[in-house]
């Protein structure tokens, strides 16, 4: 048990080596046509339990039923417990940074035009879940660290309703939208 809490430790200190290294970096470009095809979000589920309303962007921005895709944190989550949106946890934070949950790295492994990190604390998983994802525009809250996010929203999180109302504001604005 003693290991163990070193153990973790450790891979807590790495893991904020790297987020560090990355956010010192030049985001890397997702070469991707304008226009906003497919969204990705990352929600804080311990804050925010409505990770369904996020499907709400299909029918507000015209995209394929499939074309959202949610990946939610818990700081402890139970495996036998079901969950309809795959979850993600502390005990899956690996060496170097690396998150070591197949539903992560599936979430990973694709593309966005949008991510919304749909967090408000300075959360070390939530954070490399952001700075990992491949997005050209991403999206999130001034409470975390402004180098994370391109646009940034000034809304409480318990207030979706307004958040969707901003965000699709400055979509419009950026020209990603009609």
């Amino acid at each position: 048990m003693f290991l163990k809490g070193i153990k973790d430790k450790f891979k807590h200190k790495s893991a904020t080596k790297f987020l560090k290294e990355a956010l010192s970096k030049t985001p890397q470009m997702v070469n991707r046509a304008g226009g906003i095809t497919s969204i990705g979000c990352v929600v804080d589920l311990d804050n925010f339990e409505k990770p369904e309303l996020f499907f709400e962007f299909v029918d507000e921005y015209k995209l394929r039923p499939n074309a959202v895709k949610i990946i939610g944190y818990r700081s402890y989550y139970d495996k036998n417990s079901p969950y309809s949106t795959p979850v993600f946890s502390d005990k899956d934070l690996g060496w170097k940074g690396e998150i070591e949950n197949s539903y992560a790295l599936e979430f990973l492994s694709r593309d966005y035009d949008l991510l919304v990190n749909y967090y408000n604390t300075d959360n070390l998983l939530l954070q490399l879940m952001t700075v990992k994802t491949n997005a050209r525009i991403k999206v999130g809250f001034m409470e975390v660290d402004q180098k994370l996010n391109d646009l940034i929203i000034g809304v409480p999180l318990k207030d979706f309703k307004t958040f969707k109302l901003e965000l699709k504001k400055y979509l419009r604005v950026l020209n990603e939208i009609a």
